[in-house]
């Protein structure tokens, strides 16, 4: 079975309605095969990391950064994870009042330090998600749910 693990910080009904569609999208009747594991970014650790097939991350644009809960999470895994994790496709999406370009390029930053793929481009929100970003949050989670189960049959 393939694992998606998704870390996010949601701390606003912005996050959260971004989230649902994530997590909408990840558990489509489509795909098959695949455990999808939500976590918030406080509470996730290496150990589920080391066990992902495939990792979706979620934050808000803090004062122009990241939230300090999914930096936390990136803390804590940086050096138990970063040599057995190389080449794992990722996705982000990115909620902010009006910029996200900070959050997104500090993400961005981490992840290919720890030699993370990633499998799309963020989706970025500003202001209150409407439709269009909602099935943007829905298709990522999909596509990240079969880059899992893709890595995991690969």
């Amino acid at each position: 079975m393939a694992r998606l693990l998704i870390v996010h910080h949601t701390v606003s009904p912005a996050t959260q309605e971004m989230l649902d569609a994530v997590l909408e999208g990840a558990h489509t009747d489509d795909i098959e095969g695949v455990e999808v594991h939500a976590r918030a970014a406080l509470a996730a650790g290496p150990t589920e990391l080391l066990a992902a097939d495939a990792l979706l991350l979620g934050t808000p644009a803090n004062i122009g950064y990241m939230s300090g809960a999914l930096k936390d999470f990136f803390d804590r895994s940086y050096y138990p994870a970063r040599n057995d994790t190389r080449g794992l496709p990722y996705a982000l999406y990115v909620h902010g009042d009006n910029d996200t370009s900070g959050a997104v390029r500090a993400v961005e930053s981490v992840s290919k330090g720890m030699g993370w793929e990633r499998h799309r481009p963020p989706v970025t929100v500003t202001g209150r998600p409407d439709a269009d970003a909602r099935e943007a949050c829905w298709e990522l989670g999909a596509v990240t749910a079969l880059a899992a189960l893709e890595r995991a049959q690969g």
